[in-house]
């Protein structure tokens, strides 16, 4: 029986946990919980209590742990929790029409620079292109490929 997963992902350079695990018999739900600095973000509680008298629990408690687990990640790879993580992104206003050429009253500052794109899904080349072994675990997980 396999107890939990836990990840540590870099994501907009920050490091991100994710942890899933398996509360057993008595209590039979899979909970993940994703953090940031020992802060929980975001969380998932799936109870399994419908299916434990069935055979081969063992091995599909494991593949909803494993799915579980690449949800959240594919969340946190999504943006699904960016403003939980980094704040809400700030509000860019729109001049009324006839008033987009007109110069502003006061002036104003400078709009903050965007967060930089995500990286491209890995290839099985990838570890020869420069990104982190983070990155290329992290695409590998999220595109949900199994050997």
């Amino acid at each position: 029986m396999v107890v939990g997963f836990n990840h540590n992902v870099m994501y907009k350079g920050e490091v991100f946990h994710i942890q899933t695990e398996d509360s057993g018999l008595a209590n039979p739900h899979i909970i993940t919980l994703l953090y940031r600095g020992g802060t929980i973000l975001a969380s998932k509680k799936t109870s399994y209590a419908d299916i434990i008298k069935i055979e081969s629990l063992d091995q599909v408690v494991e593949e909803l742990m494993k799915e579980q687990h690449k949800e959240m990640l594919r969340g946190l790879k999504a943006g699904q929790f960016d403003e939980r993580a980094f704040g809400p992104r700030p509000a860019t206003s729109q001049a009324p029409a006839g008033e987009q050429n007109k110069p502003a009253a006061t002036p104003t500052a400078a709009a903050p620079p965007e967060p930089p794109p995500l990286p491209r899904p890995a290839s099985r080349d990838d570890a020869r292109s420069g990104q982190s072994l983070d990155e290329v675990i992290l695409d590998y997980l999220v595109r949900g490929e199994d050997r």
